[in-house]
């Protein structure tokens, strides 16, 4: 099997590069983080790369490139810490909004593309536990249209949203399958409670009180379970990014900081943790690969090797994060210094869309006969 990139993915990945390298340097995102986290105009210098619509459907205005494409920018915006919602809003939504009815996808998907629009997945509450089949939020039917009540907590980037995609229970019970409707809910007809997150990023909780919703589809889960396997797989390629710049400045650190007379990096313990890290890190890569390779695979064999992947990642995002903060010592937890910013970036990655437990558990219920082996 090949795994070379194409030309085309090669440039693609080289201009993402060139305007992080040149319009994303860390003082800009430390400032951002320091002034509250919005990153409204980031999305804006993204959707002027074409990035907003990278996803969406050439016939709305997009791109209408593929997987591999998406793993190689989110590699290239974790790599320079990029401060937007771009895995939720540029993947995941019009992911959702291929399922709405031509009207509404006219409606909303060109706007994204050209940027004018940010709409983010809003699918979290609190005591579903990361499970998608249980949302507390319900939809009923008013009049010729359909209104929303319930709470969603956790949105990225809640306050500078324009409308938001809510999976809502319009029949049956919780953990039944059937029943969950997707909607598109505009900013105006929420309440929204915004705050800070620890990677200096934004989100939001959001109350519905009979929100008037616009419906995408009535069975909507399937779709839904896609669209978050897309998010995962594009959070391991932000992962594999984001530790690959972090144990890069490591090794840059090691080379540099001198103790008895010669740099740190000629210590033999301090190689055997590198050598450590960076094993994690290709074991990373290798299974965000794997990921994004099976987004088009059987829904069953797709959702076990989308689980498979976040477990590696989790586990390597924590050991790398770690390792790497460690050999630093204390510059390394210190807010002006970009490996802290890199490290609460990994931290928060392993909790989005479920933590490394819950996709242990995932991988668990989908092993079936094959003896706990990965296959």
């Amino acid at each position: 099997m090949d795994f070379d990139f194409t030309d085309d993915q090669q440039a693609l990945r080289e201009a993402v590069r060139r305007w992080v390298d040149k319009g994303f340097a860390f003082e800009r995102r430390h400032t951002l983080a320091k002034a509250g986290g919005h990153s409204r105009a980031v999305w804006g210098e993204l959707a002027e790369l074409g990035l907003a619509g990278l996803a969406v459907p050439e016939s709305q205005g997009g791109l209408g490139f593929g997987p591999v494409e998406a793993m190689l920018v989110n590699e290239e915006l974790g790599r320079g810490l990029v401060h937007a919602p771009w895995t939720n809003a540029a993947l995941a939504v019009p992911a959702l909004l291929a399922a709405a009815p031509e009207a509404l996808q006219g409606e909303w998907l060109p706007r994204i593309a050209d940027g004018s629009a940010l709409v983010v997945l809003a699918q979290q509450e609190r005591a579903a536990r990361w499970a998608l089949d249980r949302p507390a939020t319900r939809a009923e039917r008013r009049g010729d249209g359909w209104v929303i009540t319930g709470t969603k907590i956790v949105v990225p980037a809640g306050d500078e949203a324009d409308a938001f995609v809510v999976p809502a229970r319009i029949a049956g019970a919780d953990g039944e399958r059937a029943g969950i409707g997707l909607f598109v809910v505009e900013a105006g007809a929420t309440a929204i409670t915004p705050y800070p997150t620890q990677d200096g990023a934004r989100a939001a909780d959001l109350r519905f009180d009979a929100a008037p919703a616009a419906l995408i589809a009535e069975d909507g889960l399937e779709r839904l379970e896609h669209a978050v396997d897309i998010a995962l797989a594009g959070i391991a390629a932000e992962g594999v990014g984001l530790m690959d710049r972090l144990l890069a400045m490591t090794v840059e650190y090691l080379n540099t900081r001198r103790q008895f007379g010669v740099p740190i990096a000629s210590f033999q313990a301090l190689r055997h943790r590198v050598a450590d890290a960076k094993m994690q890190l290709e074991l990373a890569r290798s299974m965000s690969y794997y990921a994004t390779l099976k987004l088009g695979a059987p829904a069953a064999e797709r959702r076990r090797a989308v689980a498979q992947a976040r477990v590696q990642l989790g586990q390597a995002m924590r050991f790398v994060g770690q390792q790497c903060i460690q050999m630093h010592g204390g510059i390394g937890v210190t807010d002006e210094y970009a490996g802290s910013h890199y490290f609460k970036r990994l931290t928060v990655l392993e909790l989005a869309f479920g933590d490394t437990l819950h996709h242990l558990g995932e991988v668990s219920a989908r092993m079936e006969d094959t003896a706990g082996v990965f296959v």
